[in-house]
């Protein structure tokens, strides 16, 4: 199945994942995708670390980071104007605070094509 492109303005992303093996797979299915940096932090301190370090176009967040959650770094990538989109293994709209509830979100286990939406839908949904 042919997937469409992704925009050229997506070229480095920050995945923020617990799992380092769930991590690679999302870094390889984003190089698969044509993206040509990803980052991975499994952290909210790592990831805060990174954006100070470099720019991303795009942000990969795991919901579910064991003893934190991702939502209070979220808040910091929309006031930075970063787009990201969430990743979760809960589908509940309701766990997620009232301002990210719309924000585009895919769940694990996902693959290139659910990846790829992801990226493309986060393209066009305003950060703010």
């Amino acid at each position: 199945m042919q997937l469409p492109p992704i925009s050229l303005s997506i070229r480095r992303v920050l995945v923020l994942e617990d799992n380092f093996i769930i991590a690679m797979e999302a870094e390889d299915i984003l190089k698969s995708l044509g993206i040509e940096t990803v980052e991975i932090a499994t952290n909210t301190q790592q990831a805060e670390t990174l954006i100070l370090e470099s720019e991303f176009d795009f942000a990969m967040l795991d919901v579910n980071l064991g003893a934190e959650n991702s939502f209070s770094f979220a808040e910091k990538l929309r006031s930075l104007d970063i787009p990201f989109g969430f990743v979760s293994g809960y589908g509940e709209t309701a766990m997620f605070p009232v301002p990210l509830q719309q924000m585009p979100r895919i769940t694990k286990p996902f693959n290139e094509a659910s990846v790829n939406s992801l990226l493309l839908t986060a393209v066009i949904t305003p950060s703010a």
